[in-house]
């Protein structure tokens, strides 16, 4: 019995002397306070655009089909999102090929689009992949510095796209050449997946990991390109949608979309109000609203209108974020810090709401956790100009001793 105490006695010994000589060698990291008085951390833009009604529900979207948005909506919601796209081609010439080479193996062009816009950051890219290898959905990547697979032009990069896409949802082979470099790695290595993931939704986890929200953040997109413009076309067919459509609670929200991009922010509000006196818990409605009462400054009437959605749905991940940003406003630091974790739960990679927790750290002046979330932003993000510059800015005020 001594003996086994002995030794016990000598294993606890030695691993407190490890964990002595670990902290021994651990930096420590001291401020600047001067410097950090000088400066201020920016929080994050608001999350998500206003939303048409989509009465799919997203876990029902098929990857087959055919497109909503046209190939004209599509180019201007590229341009609007990155006016200097890294492509190989001009925007409407990726567009087009989208829509031939989707249409062939009858795959949905406008959502393919917006998986590429997600890969890609809407060829503003920032990661392993660069631009020259007409690359658009992250083939072959592994991270790391892994680049992945290159292709000689961009058609030949939306095909394998678009191939790769056909390896999860069909076992129907393609019906040209095959030009994805992993599309028979699927069909040989991965039998529980090839050909049978026919929702966008069931890509989570599959083709980003973790990916918990990956279906999700497309089809989000794919909403937003539905968008109407300012025109006055665009409102008075709004107006008509109003008078003769029986679907009352989305003609009201599309007018009240035509309005908030008019900048009619107290029209676009009574729309979306009109809409929920139709249909109280219409999500699409309620996350209009409180963009709506964000524009007319009205933060509190803003957050109560979150707290409704957020009730009815607590997987809506822009509704977290948007609430937190409003509580850092209003100095709800605890508040903020809970709903971004929130938002952090749904979607891992996230680099706003970890800047958006250290700024709340930051304006508490707890710096050492401030300075912890910062670099997990930044680790998360090398092309978030928030986050660069927040991190640049702090990262100067930064000393460390050995």
């Amino acid at each position: 019995m001594k003996k086994f105490l002995s030794l016990a006695l000598v294993v606890t010994l030695i691993l407190s002397l490890t964990a002595c000589v670990s902290a021994a060698k651990k930096p420590k990291v001291k401020f600047d306070k001067r410097q950090l008085k000088k400066i201020e951390l920016v929080e994050s833009p608001r999350h998500g655009s206003p939303m048409i009604v989509l009465r799919e529900d997203f876990a029902d979207v098929p990857i087959f089909g055919e497109p909503v948005a046209t190939q004209d909506q599509m180019v201007n919601f590229i341009n609007k999102r990155n006016p200097n796209p890294k492509l190989n081609c001009t925007v409407k010439q990726l567009v087009h090929l989208y829509y031939v080479e989707a249409g062939r193996e009858g795959i949905r062009p406008d959502i393919a689009l917006c998986q590429a816009i997600k890969e890609t950051g809407t060829w503003g890219y920032g990661g392993d992949v660069v631009p020259e290898q007409n690359n658009y959905c992250g083939l072959g990547t592994t991270g790391g510095g892994v680049k992945g697979a290159f292709f000689d032009t961009p058609q030949l990069g939306v095909r394998a796209h678009i191939q790769h896409l056909l390896s999860y949802a069909s076992k129907r082979p393609p019906r040209v050449e095959v030009v994805d470099p992993r599309y028979d790695l699927i069909k040989k290595f991965r039998p529980q997946i090839f050909g049978k993931l026919t929702n966008w939704t069931q890509l989570n986890g599959v083709w980003a990991v973790p990916g918990n929200h990956y279906g999700e953040d497309i089809l989000q997109l794919w909403m937003q390109a539905q968008m109407p413009d300012a025109s006055d076309a665009s409102l008075d067919a709004a107006d008509l949608k109003v008078l003769l459509e029986d679907d009352k609670a989305a003609a009201y929200v599309y007018r009240g979309l035509v309005n908030m991009e008019r900048e009619n922010f107290y029209d676009a509000r009574d729309d979306f109000e009109s809409a929920l006196a139709v249909e109280p818990e219409l999500k699409e409605a309620l996350f209009n609203l409180a963009l709506a009462q964000e524009k007319l400054r009205k933060p509190d009437d803003a957050i109560k209108t979150y707290d409704k959605l957020l009730s009815i749905d607590d997987k809506f991940v822009y509704a977290w974020h948007n609430r937190g940003c409003l509580k850092l406003d209003k100095d709800d630091f605890n508040g903020a810090v809970k709903d971004f974790e929130s938002a952090l739960a749904i979607e891992t990679i996230n680099s706003d709401a970890y800047n958006d927790i250290a700024v709340a750290y930051f304006r508490r002046k707890k710096y050492d956790d401030a300075w912890n979330f910062m670099q997990k932003a930044a680790a998360q993000s090398s092309t978030n100009p928030v986050v660069q510059e927040n991190y640049a800015k702090f990262a100067a005020c930064v000393k460390v001793k050995k």
